[in-house]
């Protein structure tokens, strides 16, 4: 009897050093196989966009294949609940936006996930600028200029936006509540089908973000009047920021990498090194800048922060602009 307990003591004894043993293992060996990268967006979509050069750093680094899947649909919610589905390993992740993870909680009546609980923040990768455009036959060159256009039209101007809720439409709510104009937002399934409206007149103005917007604004389609950030776009030093007419204005879009909450912290390590390294370098940067994306690189702390502050100036904004969840 004594000899039994004695062999299952020896045997449960080994399987737990086996297990501790293993976890430090796990993270020198990854990664040793391919890693996917979510998006809940289109491709062509801004966090399409990151993600697929994110894809390449990754690869290069790390000498393993990484694909990127996009599973759009219910504002990313989809795609977003798929990964805090999926396996603490490191191998499934996702670039997910502002929106995904800060105003969703707040414009849809039952959450698949929790952004906070459910998610392990890896890389604050970049900034997606917001800017307020206008369709050229508009006679405003200036954010002064449309704020009292808007405020001697009550009602009468409208704006586009890449969907209700979004950081585009929240732009214009933050105008309006700063200024007291009234305008009327008018809602988009994404980005393309609100500059199409713009383009095409049907629209007088819209916010949009600046990768999509740029190319637009240089050939003369669009006019960009003013930037949602705290600075001046390089890319662009003439155009104005919206808070040198409004103190204070900001609406800034982000874009983080994201993986499953329990990630083993080594292989967050590694993740973030690794992409905020390939970011931070001049051609990644350079390029992303082309298309108005800003590299930040900030560390999973500091996204962290990020995240809970999104969720607090979020929530106050969208419940003082009366929009009801779906």
């Amino acid at each position: 009897m004594r000899s039994a307990l004695r062999n299952i003591a020896v045997t449960a004894s080994l399987a737990l050093d086996a297990t501790i043993a293993a976890s430090p293992v796990t993270a020198q060996n990854f990664p040793s196989k391919p890693i996917t990268i979510m998006t809940g967006y289109s491709a062509g979509a801004a966090s399409d966009t990151l993600a697929r050069i994110i894809g390449e750093g990754l690869q290069a680094q790390l000498g393993q294949p990484v694909v990127v899947e996009n599973r759009p649909g219910s504002g990313s919610n989809i795609a977003a609940a798929f990964v805090a589905r999926a396996p603490a390993d490191g191998y499934t992740l996702m670039v997910a936006t502002d929106a995904t993870l800060t105003s969703n909680s707040f414009l849809y009546k039952s959450m698949p996930f929790d952004p906070v609980k459910d998610f392990t923040p890896v890389l604050n990768a970049a900034v997606n600028i917001i800017v307020l455009a206008v369709h050229p036959d508009q006679p405003v060159k200036t954010v002064a200029e449309f704020i009292e256009l808007a405020k001697k039209n009550p009602g009468k101007i409208t704006f586009g936006s890449s969907g209700a809720g979004s950081p585009h439409h929240l732009a214009g709510e933050l105008m309006m509540q700063m200024t007291g104009a009234q305008m009327v937002h008018v809602p988009y399934k994404g980005g393309g089908a609100t500059i199409n409206d713009l383009l095409g007149g049907h629209i007088p103005s819209a916010f949009l973000s600046l990768s999509a917007a740029k190319t637009l604004h240089d050939s003369g389609k669009i006019r960009i009047i003013g930037v949602a950030d705290k600075t001046r776009y390089a890319e662009l030093p003439d155009i104005p920021t919206i808070a040198e007419t409004l103190p204070g204005f900001e609406m800034s879009s982000w874009l983080a990498l994201m993986a499953p909450a329990g990630t083993p912290p080594a292989v967050v390590k590694q993740l973030s090194e690794a992409t905020a390294k390939f970011l931070k370098t001049e051609s990644v940067s350079k390029k992303l800048g082309g298309v108005g994306l800003v590299v930040t690189a900030n560390p999973p702390e500091e996204l962290a922060g990020t995240i809970k502050q999104g969720l607090d100036v979020r929530g106050k904004l969208i419940k003082a602009s009366g929009i009801q969840p779906e």
